[in-house]
C-alpha cells in the first residue's frame, strides 16, 4: 500500500512503515494536484504538517484515501468531522512535540527579556563603531525568575512549558476553557520528580498579572482571533507575549498598534496568519522575535513524530 507523506516523515517513521511493508512516497504535491495524484498512485494514506490542508472536496475526490494523519498538534486544516462521518481514519501526533515547543517559547522569553533577538542583528553592523550606544541601548533587560508567567491554553504544550518555567523560578498560572487537570510535573535531575499544582484564574485575571504570556490555543471557532485590542488593553504596560500556537490566534493589526504605542514591551511569534507570506511590517518590527513556524521543528520531536504516525497507520491498515 502506498503512503504519501505530502509534507515529510521522518527517517525512522518512513523506516517503520516500510518495514510493515508499506511503499513510502515523499514527493511534495502541490495542492491542486493532488486528488489526481493520489488516485493515479493508489494512495492509501495521506500524513500532511499544516502546509497541506485535506477538506471536503479533497476527501470526497480520493474514495480510496483511508487514512489521514496529521504530524503535530492540531487538525484545523483538516475537515476532520466529515472524514469520520464517511469512514476515514484520522489522527494527528499531539504529544510529540509537546517538549519542543516549550523549549522555544522558553527561549524566547529569555530573548525578549534581554532583547537578544534584536541585539544580534544591531552588533555585526554597529557594534565596532556603536558598542557604548547598543550597550546603554540594551541596558534594561529584565530577569524572568520571581516573575508571573500566563499560560493561556493548559494542554500537553502549556503544561510542558509550565515544567520549565517553574525550574526557572517563574511563578505561573493558567487559563483554560477547559475543566483542565492543572497540576505539573517534572523531573528535577539529581532531585526527583516534582508536582506543582498551578493555579487557574480567568483571562483577564491572567492578562492583568502576568509579566509574560504565551498562547497555547486555536483560534476561536468562528474564526476569529482570541487576543485583540481589548485583551492586549488589559495586558499590564511592559509585559511581554508569545505566540507559538496558530496564526491569527493574535489580531496584528491590534499586536501592532500595541508594540509601537510602547504598551507590550515585546513578542515573539513563531506563527502568523498568512503563512508562508506572513506580512512585512510583522517581519521589520524591532520589537518581535520572529521564528519561521519551527516550534515542533527538533530532529526529536520529528523522530516522535514519524514514529507515532507510523504505529497509528499500521494498526489502522494492517488490522
Amino acid at each position: 500500500m502506498n503512503i504519501l507523506a505530502n509534507d515529510g516523515i521522518s527517517p525512522s517513521g518512513k523506516e517503520k512503515l516500510e518495514l510493515a511493508g508499506f511503499t513510502v512516497i515523499t514527493d511534495s504535491v502541490p495542492q491542486n494536484e493532488l486528488a489526481s495524484y493520489i488516485n493515479e498512485n493508489e494512495v492509501r494514506a495521506l500524513l500532511v504538517r499544516s502546509a497541506t490542508t485535506v477538506r471536503k472536496d479533497l476527501i470526497d475526490a480520493c474514495p480510496a484515501l483511508k487514512f489521514i494523519g496529521r504530524g503535530g498538534v492540531g487538525m484545523d486544516n483538516i475537515d476532520v468531522a466529515y472524514a469520520r462521518e464517511i469512514g476515514r481514519t484520522v489522527a494527528n501526533t499531539p504529544a510529540s512535540s509537546s517538549q519542543s515547543v516549550a523549549e522555544l517559547v522558553m527561549g524566547q522569553l529569555f530573548s525578549l527579556a534581554r532583547s537578544t533577538y534584536d541585539s544580534s542583528k544591531e552588533m555585526p553592523t554597529r557594534g565596532a563603531s556603536e558598542f557604548k550606544v547598543l550597550k546603554k541601548k540594551y541596558a534594561k533587560g529584565f530577569e524572568l525568575r520571581g516573575k508571573t508567567l500566563g499560560i493561556v491554553g493548559f494542554g500537553r504544550i502549556g503544561k510542558a512549558l509550565a515544567g520549565y518555567a517553574l525550574g526557572a523560578g517563574m511563578k505561573v498560572i493558567c487559563f483554560d476553557v477547559f475543566d483542565v487537570d492543572t497540576k505539573v510535573s517534572f523531573t528535577v535531575e539529581g532531585f526527583g520528580e516534582v508536582t506543582v499544582d498551578v493555579e487557574k484564574v480567568d483571562m483577564d485575571t491572567l492578562l492583568k498579572s502576568s509579566r509574560a504570556i504565551s498562547l497555547h490555543i486555536p483560534k476561536q471557532a468562528d474564526g476569529s482571533a482570541v487576543i485583540g485590542e481589548k485583551e492586549l488593553s488589559i495586558i499590564s504596560q511592559g509585559s511581554i507575549l508569545v505566540n507559538a500556537a496558530r496564526g491569527g490566534v493574535i489580531d496584528e493589526d491590534a499586536l501592532l498598534a500595541a508594540l509601537e504605542s510602547g504598551h507590550l514591551a515585546g513578542v515573539a511569534l513563531d506563527v502568523f496568519e498568512n503563512e508562508p507570506t506572513p506580512r512585512e511590517d510583522l517581519l521589520e518590527s524591532d520589537k518581535i522575535a520572529l521564528t519561521p513556524h519551527i516550534g515542533a521543528a527538533t530532529v526529536e520531536a520529528q523522530d516522535r513524530i514519524g514514529e507515532e504516525l507510523a504505529d497509528l497507520i499500521i494498526a489502522d491498515l494492517k488490522s
